[in-house]
């Protein structure tokens, strides 16, 4: 009967173990469907919890915004290289002109009027070949080439602009007289040399013209002569 009896308990045991067994299943079966009745929950509960990730993302991005629409240090840029007016640019002057590289000192000419008055300009670099040599320690641009400019300006005055072609213009010009020069300030790299020259009176019989010439960087007067030029062939 001992027997019996501890084989009964031994067999409800395994029963009740095999029952369980089976049953664990059954409660994780159970648990998941608790799971993903509860999930609504969770995802409830991440929505505020990626609330402040959003917010510090906004934050950023207002932050980044502050950042641009700070007051600038310094100049912009935008504006301080005036947009200047063209009547030719290098190629049509090169049509008209016979100077060439390294003698050519007119880049751009802003307003022009056939026989009475042209503005030039030069934009002076440190690239200009004079300034290896004048000078060494303190690059300036020579005197006699700022008039030599102005000159080139009063030529583009006198030319005919029907006589111009790819090589230049067949007509040449020639100084014939230079007055009351002065130069009132140093030409350097990084200046825009911009040169106005007045036809004052033309003689067509002989070809002679009198002209009058400054030069400006900037507002400041830098050189003004009274220029003598003669037609030639």
């Amino acid at each position: 009967a001992l027997v019996t009896s501890r084989s009964i308990q031994l067999s409800d045991m395994f029963t009740l173990s095999a029952s369980t067994a089976r049953a664990a299943p059954v409660v994780a079966s159970a648990r998941a469907p608790r799971a993903s009745k509860s999930a609504p929950a969770s995802v409830a509960r991440v929505g505020p919890a990626s609330a402040p990730a959003k917010l510090s993302a906004r934050r950023d991005v207002a932050c980044f915004a502050a950042k641009e629409e700070a007051p600038q240090v310094g100049s912009a840029a935008k504006g301080l290289g005036k947009a200047l007016p063209m009547e030719m640019d290098i190629d049509a002057i090169m049509k008209l002109l016979p100077h060439r590289y390294p003698f050519l000192l007119v880049d751009r000419v802003l307003e022009i009027e056939q026989g009475k008055y042209a503005i030039g300009l030069k934009n002076v670099t440190i690239n200009d070949n004079f300034f290896p040599g004048h000078f060494p320690q303190r690059p300036i641009m020579p005197g006699v080439l700022m008039v030599e400019a102005m000159a080139q300006v009063g030529g583009l005055i006198m030319l005919d602009p029907e006589a111009s072609g790819e090589g230049g213009t067949q007509q040449e010009f020639f100084f014939a007289g230079i007055d009351g020069v002065k130069f009132r300030r140093p030409v350097v790299p990084g200046d825009q040399l911009v040169m106005r020259v007045d036809l004052t009176k033309m003689n067509k019989r002989f070809g002679i013209a009198k002209m009058k010439g400054q030069c400006f960087v900037g507002e400041e007067l830098a050189c003004e002569a009274e220029l003598t030029l003669a037609l030639g062939s």
